[in-house]
């Protein structure tokens, strides 16, 4: 059959990757400051409402989106890893065995991040909680890192671009492969909500951070004058 560009992965799909990945970043670039705390908890939050999006969007989207289509017991991984060693790796229209692997762990440790982050911002933890999200967030990140690595990897050995399919959401493949549409709407009622929530998350934790600022300020201002 001839090969040709198909749709294989929807916009809300899209939305949610490089949303993520945004959220991701600004979360941990931010989490060392201060002066950057709301920032902080807002990219956080927004992070957590992404996972939970997807969470249900792994059930009810597109082909390709679903879970049922892309998550692939031990074994399946385990001779995909040994195709690519070959040097005649298996390709797969959606994401591959590997990749589903790193999904599966970025969605599970962004959620135990989020919600150990949320703990301690309403003092629902000690200690214990903090050193858990701080493991949670620096797995993450060395999971990204290791499937930015893999991407790179499949793309010079499938001879496709792993990125650009991303962005634009087509791959070379048979008609028949293809999705039928976008859900184009949907991605902008996404994008909206992440927007508004995000926005109004920035506005409650700016006004909690500087109220707590204020108050350590005058408490530091007490203990000099005494």
């Amino acid at each position: 059959m001839n090969r040709q560009s198909i749709l294989v992965w929807d916009i809300p799909t899209r939305v949610f990757h490089w949303a993520l990945a945004a959220s991701f970043a600004t979360s941990y670039l931010t989490s060392e400051s201060e002066r950057l705390a709301a920032i902080h908890v807002t990219s956080g939050y927004v992070l957590l409402s992404l996972i939970a999006f997807r969470l249900v969007w792994g059930f009810i989207g597109s082909r390709y989106a679903r879970f049922s289509e892309f998550v692939r017991g031990p074994a399946t991984v385990i001779e995909y890893m040994k195709s690519l060693l070959s040097g005649q790796p298996r390709h797969f229209i959606g994401h591959n065995p590997a990749g589903a692997v790193a999904i599966v762990l970025l969605l599970g440790l962004g959620l135990a991040s989020g919600i150990s982050g949320w703990a301690m911002y309403n003092d629902l933890g000690g200690e214990w909680l903090e050193e858990v999200h701080e493991v949670c967030a620096n797995t993450m990140l060395l999971v990204v890192i290791i499937h930015v690595l893999g991407v790179i990897a499949s793309s010079l050995l499938h001879k496709e671009n792993l990125v650009r399919a991303m962005v634009t959401g087509r791959k070379q493949g048979n008609a028949e492969d293809g999705i039928g549409r976008g859900n184009g709407f949907l991605a902008l009622l996404l994008a909206a909500a992440v927007a508004v929530f995000g926005w109004s998350t920035l506005q409650d934790a700016s006004r909690a951070a500087a109220a707590k600022f204020g108050h350590d300020k005058k408490h530091d201002s007490h203990d000099h004058d005494d």
